[in-house]
């Protein structure tokens, strides 16, 4: 078995030699169609004749033609074709030069399309069978004429039938294949949204956290040689930042670990529930923060209360970080229908380009979270001073979304 299939791997590799051997299987059975009489002494008998010379040439050439047949279809039908013409015209007895044109025949329809198989199958059939029946030694009524008809129709069609079966089968693995790349596209983008979303993550947490030490470690230097109690309450908030930093920077890395991963972290992602931790982290390092929540404690979905809870984080940092050492900041969640508005309003001097104009990547990745949400996002300068960060979630509650009363829709 292993040889058979190297053998026929080795002949799809060299379609010459493979047409070779068929042209050589071709001219034995001529050949031994040519010696063979089925007929002898008008009995259901065999017997032994001899081809004449002109017969045994027609049926030489016409093989060693079939040898390009692939390269040449529709010559090699009309070599083969009128070698055909003229065995049936001068052989007697007659050599079955005409499986020659059969093959060629088949070799036409299963390379070209069908309208062409249909012309040449027609012209074949007619020009062969009407040269045997009207200039031929036999009566036109013989069976050999008649087999000349039967065959080249069983040659066209069996043709036609091969190169349907190969389109169907190109048409199915061309599925196959388009099948397999939109599966790869499609995980490709998972892969770049995830890491996106990843990237985003760490630019809140260390954006957050590094700004706080910031501030912490510059007034601890401020104050270390006059107020040394001061400066060791602003070490202790460097430490709780740096640790804060470090743990959400664990839980954020350690989503990319495997799903069966023991060490894989547990802790679910911060939300609107610690929105008062966090203000209170801003107000240890000196920022004035007003927190006002009208939201009714609404259940959010998890990747809605996460978004609500890095914007306000993104925005506080950005007041703390350009909008001057003596802003304010006032944070405003309120629940408006199905919607969820989260709202950042400061009263600073400081400095507004850059980042606080949208150049940098904290503006750009809150308008990423809110956007892949389907909400909407407003930033800019406010008349008077400051910066407004204003963002729309839409919400849909559990409880909403279960047809429980009690939690507007």
């Amino acid at each position: 078995m292993p040889s058979l299939a190297r053998a026929r791997r080795h002949l799809r590799a060299h379609p010459l030699a493979l047409d070779a051997a068929l042209a050589a299987g071709v001219l034995t059975c001529m050949l031994a169609g040519s010696f063979v009489d089925p007929h002898g002494d008008h009995r259901v008998s065999w017997g032994i004749r001899t081809p004449d010379p002109l017969s045994l040439l027609l049926m030489t050439l016409s093989a060693v033609t079939l040898v390009f047949r692939r390269r040449a279809p529709m010559t090699v039908l009309a070599l083969t074709g009128t070698f055909s013409v003229a065995e049936s015209v001068t052989g007697d007895p007659r050599a079955p030069v005409a499986m020659s044109a059969v093959v060629a025949l088949y070799t036409v329809a299963a390379t070209t399309d069908r309208r062409t198989t249909l012309r040449a199958g027609l012209l074949t059939m007619t020009v062969l069978t009407g040269a045997a029946m009207l200039v031929g030694p036999l009566p036109w009524y013989a069976q050999d004429n008649l087999a000349i008809f039967a065959w080249t129709g069983i040659g066209a069609t069996a043709g036609d039938a091969v190169r349907s079966r190969r389109a169907v089968v190109q048409a199915i693995r061309e599925r196959a294949e388009r099948a397999e790349r939109t599966r790869e596209e499609e995980a490709r983008r998972r892969v770049a949204e995830e890491r996106l979303r990843i990237a985003r993550d760490l630019h809140d947490v260390v954006a957050h956290h590094i700004a706080l030490v910031n501030v912490q470690a510059g007034v601890a230097a401020h104050v270390m040689d006059k107020r040394p109690d001061q400066a060791k309450e602003a070490l202790a908030h460097v430490r709780e930042a740096s640790r804060s930093a470090l743990n959400e920077l664990r839980a954020t890395v350690g989503l990319l670990r495997q799903s069966g991963d023991p060490e894989a972290p547990t802790e679910p992602a911060p939300g609107l529930d610690r929105l008062d931790e966090l203000a209170g982290t801003f107000r240890s390092a000196g920022l004035q923060v007003e927190v006002a929540r009208a939201d009714h404690d609404a259940r959010l979905p998890a990747a809605v209360d996460l978004a609500a809870y890095r914007v306000i984080q993104e925005a506080l940092t950005n007041v703390q970080k350009h909008a001057g050492p003596h802003a304010k900041a006032e944070v405003s969640v309120v629940r408006v229908g199905p919607h969820i508005e989260v709202t950042v309003l400061d009263d600073g001097t400081g400095e507004t380009t850059g980042p606080r104009q949208g150049g940098g990547h904290g503006l750009l990745g809150m308008r990423e979270r809110v956007t892949a949400l389907h909400g909407t996002l407003t930033t800019g300068p406010r008349y008077g001073g400051g910066f407004r960060v204003h963002a729309i979630l839409p919400v849909r509650t559990r409880t909403a979304a279960t047809g429980e009363p009690g939690e507007p829709a």
